[in-house]
């Protein structure tokens, strides 16, 4: 790992290890012009830009519990009410867990959940190839993208993602074999749920915050990377682009889906890849200009480095919302290898 201007990080400090992993520490850039630290909590390195702002606006989930009885977590979630920090950490928690996990659930009676390990199956089918590590999860969630990817290796899989909350629940799966969230009933009543699940080859899986247009790596580091609809959650989709570009080796490979989700709120609409512009040449379509940019055809925002080698244009993948409200979205699924074509 390195810091932000590419220097290679020294453990300075462990306050609690467990098996040989590091629960909690400090680690520190050497460089006389950096010195910069950043912290480990719970087993994740928080390695972003600017680690005093990320603190600063996530230090609620950062000093959160999440040990919590469902009855006293229930009573908290009542006080602090809808729209809460608290409450909108529950339901993100129980929109990724359910989709994540639920399959792995005896107590759950759906069908639908498990669209993350359907769509990423699809995605590695498009490249023909097996898989490939270490490998990289952009915007892996609560983790289940990245221990599939692992179960499909031999070699190390990284998760990343700027979710506090939603990395603990990776980790807790990671250390302890366990998955535990809160299940959204109606309004603010969650039930918790909480099972043992078991992937081949998460031993070789860790999970740290990092920030996805700021991929704190050398270039060439990763065989295969993976961002299952995370395009249409960044500032700038172009800037992902080139960082996963960045990080892949020679002859490795990608997989991207997304729905074109567009929203001001995580992506400013001149940056959107389409969604806007009718009058434009693809009338506002997204899914002609995305393809343009791995077509080597030289379209000025073309990923040089980067070309397409399939795609399934459709593929349908549900959010539970709450017991009554699930939503329903239309994915493209992109498959990607790096070239050194000029």
């Amino acid at each position: 790992m390195q810091g932000n201007a590419g220097h290679a990080l020294r453990l300075a400090a462990v306050f609690d290890e467990r098996d040989g992993d590091v629960r909690a520490g400090i680690l520190h850039c050497p460089d006389r012009g950096c010195q910069r630290e950043f912290p480990i909590l719970d087993g994740i390195p928080l390695l972003v830009p600017d680690v005093q702002r990320y603190v600063a606006d996530n230090l609620f989930a950062l000093t959160a519990r999440d040990d919590l009885p469902p009855a006293l977590a229930s009573l908290l979630g009542d006080c602090a009410g809808s729209g809460s920090a608290f409450d909108v950490a529950r339901q993100h928690l129980s929109i990724y867990g359910w989709d994540a996990f639920a399959e792995f659930d005896p107590a759950e009676t759906s069908t639908a959940p498990g669209a993350v390990a359907r769509c990423l199956d699809r995605g590695l089918a498009l490249l023909g190839s097996p898989p490939a590590s270490p490998g990289l999860d952009v915007g892996c969630a609560v983790g289940r993208s990245t221990f599939e990817m692992a179960r499909r290796t031999d070699g190390l899989v990284l998760g990343i993602d700027l979710s506090v909350p939603m990395l603990r629940l990776a980790q807790r799966v990671l250390q302890g074999g366990t998955v535990r969230y809160p299940r959204r009933r109606v309004g603010v009543v969650y039930d918790e749920r909480a099972f043992p699940v078991s992937f081949a080859g998460a031993e070789r899986v860790d999970f740290w915050a990092c920030d996805a247009l700021a991929l704190p790596f050398p270039d060439g580091t990763f065989a295969q990377a993976v961002a299952l609809n995370v395009l249409d959650c960044v500032a700038s989709p172009l800037d992902m682009l080139g960082g996963i570009a960045r990080v892949l080796s020679p002859g490795g490979t990608a997989v991207l889906s997304t729905p074109y989700d567009w929203s001001p709120g995580a992506t400013a609409p001149p940056a959107w890849i389409g969604g806007h512009s009718q009058r434009a040449e693809d009338e506002g379509a997204s899914e002609p200009l995305l393809r343009r940019l791995f077509r080597g055809g030289g379209h000025p925002m073309e990923m040089r480095n980067l070309r397409l080698r399939g795609e399934l244009e459709h593929f349908p993948w549900h959010a539970r919302l709450h017991d009554r409200s699930v939503v329903s979205y239309d994915v493209h699924v992109i498959a990607l290898e790096t070239t050194t074509d000029p």
